[in-house]
Formats: structure tokens, C-alpha cells, sequence
């Protein structure tokens, strides 16, 4: 995720009870996936330690925060998963351009 989307999630309720791991750093990386792999798709592992990705991976981190639990819950369900993860499919070459278009917007403007 990019640092607004986790800043965002940070200030909910319950997101101090989430282990917040920076992949950005190789020393960081959970041992069952590469940096690189990390960087490229969301990652979530599980209370119960499985580690899912993409679409399914943010219906886990709903589920996790109170204000977003039902839609965590209807998302992991069919057919809300499936449209969910197709979503994210289309979304993920998007991102880094939605990232540029987002950070250029949120930047204070410079005075003359």
C-alpha cells in the first residue's frame, strides 16, 4: 500500500492492534516472500498466519478495523470476493500513476 492509504488505515480505530510491517526494507520482508514480491501486491498475513494478497488481503484488513468490518465480511464472500479482486487487478497498473497524480495534488501550492 501506498503511505496515504496506510496513514489512512493508522488513524482508525483498532489499527494499533495490527502489526504494521515497512517491506519497503529487505530486512522487514516476511521469509516466505521477496522484497520485490512485497512491494508489488498487498500483502496481509492472517491471525491464524496464512499470507493472502491482492483483493482478499484488504477484506482481512477491513475485518480487522471496526468502522470497516462489514465490509470486510461481505467482501470475503462470493461474489463481492471475486469482483473485489478484479478490481484490484485492474487497479494495480494503475497505481503508480494515481500515486504521482495524488501526491502532485496533495503538496501545498507555492505562493508567486
Amino acid at each position: 500500500m501506498c503511505r496515504y492509504e496506510i496513514e489512512f488505515y493508522n488513524r482508525r480505530s483498532g489499527a494499533d492492534k495490527i502489526d504494521w510491517v515497512d517491506v519497503s526494507r529487505p530486512d522487514n520482508t516476511p521469509p516466505e516472500i521477496t522484497c520485490e514480491l512485497a512491494m508489488s501486491r498487498f500483502h496481509v498475513c492472517t491471525p491464524t498466519g496464512k499470507l493472502i494478497d491482492g483483493g482478499a488481503a484488504f477484506a482481512e484488513l477491513w475485518k480487522q478495523l471496526p468502522a470497516f468490518r462489514w465490509f470486510g465480511v461481505a467482501f470475503s464472500l462470493p461474489p463481492l470476493r471475486w469482483v473485489l479482486n478484479i478490481a484490484y487487478s485492474i487497479f494495480l497498473p494503475l497505481r503508480p500513476y494515481l500515486q504521482r497524480v495524488f501526491t502532485r495534488f496533495s503538496r501545498p501550492a507555492k505562493l508567486p
